[in-house]
């Protein structure tokens, strides 16, 4: 039995447990989500209909417009020819013309063996060739030219032809086998121990750490000073939007393979007439990198809220809707139709609705885009923030919806 001092204590636990076991609930919804759930960000800029819009676009979509034909359509179907399409594709492309006709022993008249004549010629088809990569060695000479006359004289004189600089010292590395190396694996993802392989099928044995060296040279002797320009050229524009992602480094000196290093990357705004995107390397997440990369520099950077961009002097710092919309979406609980959805849902509409509006401002220029902002966002925002002071009264600042909120609001 328990006494009656002790029955407040325990309605006052089980009320704690009761809110502890909600938190735990919210969190195995939201890592299962995570784990399972879809990765994009991406919904219908209108929001959620019915709090549904996040989970089912592919199926609302695909109920939308993909409308099955019946057989007798398929039947009757004609592909639709557009006049000058084929030629405006391959306008840029080596034409060669290919002429078919009758071998010499075959031009006669089956009826009575008169020899043929060419009357004309007629089009068929056009087709593209893939002439496949091939290899080949240059043997670089220099000739040597002598005077004849000093030579006459006892004065000898004698001049070598100029010769082209090696892309890299001491190796037989030409500038088209790097530019096509790099090309592959930074363009095209294509790894190097790939491209060994495929060298090796054209015939040459170059190996992955060979190539390595090659792009480690021709950075330090040839692309070094374009990316200090690069980073030049970037820091005199007033906007850019800064990221850190982790990456992992096998082999590093000093360092666990585990252990987290972090690839820093700095990008023009999306209207930016010189766009650039820079990516920089370090060991750690702390603030000094961006610090000492945008020293001196008094634009605008967009970022995330992460502590670390506050240890940067002379800027102005501004936030994303996007990470904002994150931490609403993460605090829909599983049963997105419950009465609990409701306030994130409707966050997400708010959120949504200044998407849409900004993706048909994009055509705008600067001016354009803040003035009809001015017009068309502002009552929004004005109507967002004043149901977000009512909507989180009485939110709890632990679970993820008052996390969300209070994300709004410090930010």
């Amino acid at each position: 039995m328990h006494t009656e001092n002790q029955v407040p204590a325990l309605e006052k636990r089980i009320t704690e447990l009761e809110k502890e076991n909600l938190l735990l609930q919210e969190k195995v919804a939201f890592l299962t989500r995570k784990l399972y759930g879809r990765s994009t960000e991406q919904t219908s800029s209108l929001g959620i209909e019915g709090q549904m819009s996040l989970f089912d676009e592919a199926e609302s979509s695909a109920d939308s417009f993909a409308v099955e034909p019946d057989l007798k359509d398929v039947a009757s179907y004609r592909r639709r020819k557009f006049k000058g399409q084929r030629e405006e594709l391959l306008k840029d492309i080596p034409h060669e013309k290919k002429l078919c006709t009758l071998a010499e022993e075959d031009r006669f008249c089956e009826k009575c063996g008169t020899p043929l004549v060419s009357v004309g010629e007629e089009f068929v088809r056009t087709e593209i060739e893939f002439i496949p990569a091939k290899v080949r060695v240059i043997d670089y000479y220099r000739e040597t030219f002598e005077c004849r006359n000093c030579r006459r004289e006892g004065t000898g004189f004698m001049e070598k032809s100029p010769m082209p600089y090696p892309v890299i010292q001491h190796s037989y590395a030409s500038p088209s086998t790097v530019a096509w190396v790099i090309h592959q694996k930074y363009e095209l993802a294509v790894p190097l121990y790939r491209q060994e392989k495929e060298w090796a099928d054209l015939g040459v044995t170059l190996s992955r750490a060979t190539m390595s060296n090659w792009i480690l040279a021709s950075y330090r002797d040839w692309l070094s000073p374009v990316v200090g320009l690069l980073k030049e050229k970037l820091l005199e524009q007033n906007y850019f939007h800064i990221d850190e992602t982790p990456v992992q480094v096998l082999l590093e000196p000093g360092r666990k393979n585990t252990t987290d290093s972090y690839m820093w990357v700095y990008c023009s705004i999306k209207s930016s007439s010189h766009p650039i995107r820079m990516f920089d390397y370090q060991p750690g997440r702390s603030g000094t990198f961006p610090q000492k990369f945008l020293k001196d520099y008094t634009g605008y950077i967009h970022t995330d809220a992460y502590k670390g961009y506050e240890k940067v002097m002379g800027i102005t710092q501004c936030f994303c809707w996007t990470h904002l919309r994150r931490y609403f979406v993460d605090s829909l609980p599983k049963d997105v139709n419950s009465p609990q959805a409701t306030i994130p849902a409707q966050a997400i509409r708010y959120i949504n609705r200044l998407f849409e509006l900004e993706k048909n401002l994009e055509v705008l220029s600067p001016e354009g885009r803040k003035e009809e902002r001015l017009i068309q966002e502002k009552p929004v925002l004005e109507a967002f923030w004043s149901w977000a002071e009512t909507a989180s009264a009485g939110i709890l600042p632990k679970p993820k919806l008052g996390e969300a909120f209070t994300y709004a609001f410090n930010q």
